[in-house]
């Protein structure tokens, strides 16, 4: 099918998920877990073809965001069950007003009707988008790139089957077949057919999402995220943190890609750092961080000279950036000048310097000795997440359920007419 006629049967599928209630909407997703756990050789196969394709042009970072195994195919699943517990947004009433003329206004969240997703490598978005957009009662176009989509069409095969089982349009969630750029561009200026477009990559990809995009877009994904180590912090701590937001999983939006160490912390904390990330690793054989420094840091430890973009780079990869900065407000100042606006942090015992921390940050998750890995919508407690907004209007953070519903004004009135009493309502005769 043509991205054209994707769209349109997706349209043709927003009414039926309208009306869903909430028992068939979490039918839907429980008969989507189990078609995808059924589908798991199906899928790990298509997978393996697209690691196969990909090895060799990508590095073993991009691989790991790439890769499914069974594990991750039962987490995905589990998932989709979470957002089945979850509260049914669609049709809360979000504010009632009863008005002097007796007029009830109640603001109402609504479906957004279709939702588009692009997205690269990472197959899981495929049911985590699919599941999100259906409780939220709307149906959703998937757009992914060509090093997954044997691994996303096979995903969305098991998640189609799952909603024909259900009694559910199986056009709630499409796939799209052209993976060129012309496809990505038809998605952005798909005006009345697509009504929220959601990129998730790269800086690239979302740039130009938000530069070309004349359907409503919102900013996500980004993260060039910062953690700041005070005068005051725990050092122990701050190792533990550091390591867990840099190499848990490095290739994603929540990983650390900068690190801002106050100078009288430096001397003793960059040696517990070094021996924790590139010692200790590399004795473990685990991949050790190249630690990109600026001068102050590299007059202390040795690592590789930090470049002029080096504090601009979301590197994805085992990286990251040092700088030793003379206060807590020149690391605000730092973070304001480089930062996504995703995720940052400060370690620090002393409440003052954290309370102005997070006043002064202005990211969409701002943390007080916790690592920025944290960032997530499973984590948050919101289930499965669409992306995270680094933007301020409609949606920041991650994008769970309630930012994916839009609002209407619902007014029940007994004939009121502006200027002037309410009408007599007349009985009808008998």
């Amino acid at each position: 099918m043509t991205t054209h006629e994707i769209l349109l049967a997706a349209r043709q599928a927003r009414l039926p998920l309208a009306m869903a209630d909430t028992d068939a909407k979490n039918a839907a997703l429980e008969a989507m877990a189990v078609a995808l756990v059924a589908a798991a050789p199906a899928i790990l196969a298509a997978n393996r073809q697209d690691l196969d394709a990909a090895r060799g042009r990508v590095s073993d970072v991009m691989l790991d965001r790439l890769a499914l195994t069974p594990t991750r195919l039962t987490d995905m699943a589990k998932g989709m069950r979470e957002v089945a517990a979850l509260p049914d947004p669609v049709g809360e009433v979000l504010r009632n007003i009863a008005r002097p003329n007796g007029l009830v206004i109640q603001k109402t969240a609504v479906p957004m009707g279709v939702i588009a997703i692009i997205y690269e490598s990472r197959p899981n978005v495929t049911s985590d988008a699919a599941a999100l957009a259906l409780k939220a009662g709307s149906a959703c176009v998937l757009r992914c790139g060509r090093d997954a989509w044997a691994s996303c069409h096979a995903i969305v095969e098991a998640l189609r089957t799952g909603l024909r089982n259900a009694g559910l349009p199986e056009t709630a969630v499409s796939l799209i077949e052209d993976t060129t750029h012309a496809s990505a561009n038809e998605l952005m200026t798909a005006n009345g057919l697509v009504d929220l477009l959601i990129p998730r990559g790269g800086a690239g990809l979302i740039r130009a999402c938000v530069e070309n995009a004349t359907v409503p877009c919102i900013q996500t994904g980004t993260g060039i995220c910062h953690v700041y180590v005070d005068a005051a912090a725990d050092l122990p701590m701050a190792v533990s943190i550091v390591e867990n937001a840099k190499t848990s999983r490095p290739s994603v939006c929540n990983a650390e890609e900068v690190l801002l160490v106050h100078r009288k912390a430096a001397k003793k904390f960059l040696p517990m750092l070094r021996e924790a990330l590139v010692t200790r690793r590399a004795d473990s054989g685990l991949t050790p961080v190249e630690l990109h420094l600026d001068e102050r840091a590299a007059a202390i430890i040795d690592g590789v000279p930090a470049g002029p973009q080096d504090f601009d780079t979301e590197f994805l990869d085992y990286k990251l950036a040092v700088a030793v900065v003379d206060s807590l407000d020149d690391a605000i100042e730092h973070i304001a000048a480089h930062s996504t606006h995703h995720s940052e942090a400060i370690i620090t015992t002393d409440p003052v310097a954290a309370d102005r921390f997070v006043t002064c940050v202005d990211s969409a998750a701002v943390y007080v000795n916790a690592s920025t890995r944290f960032t997530d919508g499973g984590e948050f407690g919101l289930g499965c997440e669409m992306g995270i907004s680094t933007q301020k209007l409609h949606a920041r953070g991650p994008m769970g359920l309630a930012e994916l519903c839009s609002y209407k004004y619902i007014i029940r009135g007994s004939g009121q007419i502006r200027g002037g009493k309410a009408a007599q309502l007349q009985t009808p005769c008998q």
